[in-house]
């Protein structure tokens, strides 16, 4: 970790799980300038080791304030993070076995593919839900409402995987042993609530004679506004919607993971464990360094001391299943992930769709995905190497479990 500190340029230092400044991008580190520079930063800025430029704030930065909340600095996939569940089944039964629709992971990414809509697909019909039915969405903050997340919308997005780098992955540990990892938000409502109050902070922030410049893409809603109050329960409903949608999605590919080693390996005695259902894209009311902040993390991962988390690599590469060190000079996170170091139509360009699947059928890894034509966005190669991240950020987690790509679905 290196500091970026010059009294007479920011407000505040930015601390970087980095090696060297050369590791970041020009437009990641001037957004990280920009977050150092605002009036109400509390403390310093953290840059985890795979950030890169965002929408206003870096992926892989964290930010906290006393004063205000930043809905681009939590960003438009409010709630995206990960799932993971750890099995004592041997994964080279989905190489070995053999069923109709050819080896057991082929058929079983065939029929996660059935069961789970990927890209812009929803369900047909809505999904049963105990927690939409109870939630008050009626009595959140309503300005404005046809604008924001209806609560039909909800029950047919529910379950559902949706794009760019968001996957369903059958994993192999450093044992042998399966694991199934899921990466997924809030859908479209976590969209429709970030741009909503986003473009609520920008008109706010414009008519007040804010001292953020606009380009900053940084608008904010002082904490003790109404505005801020309708975006925080309004993210938070984000929030649990993208928590229940990973629990759906895995309880999903459970059954069908189960069902399938049952009828084609007869494997019966099938136990879970390592269960993770945790948040990257959020922002959070913390203690750190003996005041109340409201902590946004975006691409970044909560680290407390103890605490289970997910560090995946891009599709193809390992993933780390980490415990948390509770560093406070990070305020407690870790990285997201593995960071791009181009972006998607650069890889597009870069790598041919052929180089990518024959790379994937040399590993022997299986791709479940309807458009190949854009298969590259998310290829290994276009993001960090995951070794070099986990290098990095070893004061900030413990890994705990490594695994491997058998088989991806991708939207």
């Amino acid at each position: 970790m290196f500091i970026l500190f010059n009294p007479g340029a920011q407000r505040v230092p930015i601390k970087v799980w980095l090696r060297s400044v050369d590791g970041i991008d020009e437009t990641c580190l001037q957004q990280a300038l920009n977050l150092a520079n605002l009036p109400f930063a509390f403390r310093h800025i953290a840059l985890m080791p795979d950030t890169h430029s965002g929408y206003g704030m870096p992926i892989g930065g964290v930010f906290a304030s006393s004063e205000v909340i930043i809905p681009n600095a939590v960003g438009v996939d409010i709630g995206c993070g990960m799932g993971f569940v750890h099995t004592n089944v041997q994964a080279k039964l989905l190489r070995d076995v053999v069923t109709p629709q050819g080896t057991l992971a082929q058929s079983l990414v065939g029929q996660i593919m059935r069961d789970i809509p990927q890209g812009f697909d929803h369900h047909k019909v809505p999904q049963k839900s105990e927690f939409l039915d109870r939630y008050p969405v009626q009595s959140l903050y309503h300005y404005g409402r046809d604008k924001l997340p209806q609560i039909d919308e909800a029950y047919l997005q529910l379950g559902t995987l949706g794009g760019g780098n968001h996957f369903i992955e059958l994993q192999e540990d450093e044992e042998g042993y399966l694991g199934i990892m899921v990466h997924t938000g809030s859908r479209n409502v976590g969209f429709k609530v970030a741009n909503y109050f986003n473009r609520l902070a920008k008109d706010l922030n414009y008519q007040h004679k804010s001292e953020v410049p606009a380009h900053f893409d940084l608008a904010y809603l002082p904490l003790e506004t109404k505005e801020a109050r309708g975006y925080i329960e309004w993210m938070n409903f984000a929030l649990e919607f993208a928590r229940h949608n990973r629990a759906q999605i895995m309880r999903r590919v459970q059954d069908i993971v189960v069902r399938g080693l049952k009828k084609h390996a007869g494997i019966k005695d099938i136990q879970l464990s390592k269960e993770v259902n945790a948040h990257h894209n959020y922002a959070a009311q913390e203690r750190h360094f003996g005041q109340d902040v409201w902590v946004h993390r975006k691409g970044a991962i909560r680290a407390r001391q103890g605490e289970l988390a997910i560090i995946p690599g891009a599709m193809g590469s390992s993933s780390y299943i980490v415990e948390g060190l509770g560093n406070p000079e990070s305020f407690f996170s870790a990285s997201h992930g593995a960071g791009r170091v181009m972006g998607r139509k650069e890889a597009v360009r870069t790598y041919g769709v052929d180089e990518v699947l024959a790379d994937f059928k040399a590993k022997n890894v299986i791709l479940g995905k309807k458009r190949k034509g854009d298969t590259a966005e998310e290829y290994y190669k276009a993001y960090k190497d995951i070794e070099e991240v986990m290098a990095d950020q070893m004061d900030l987690v413990k890994p705990v479990l490594k695994v491997k790509t058998v088989a991806v679905v991708k939207g």
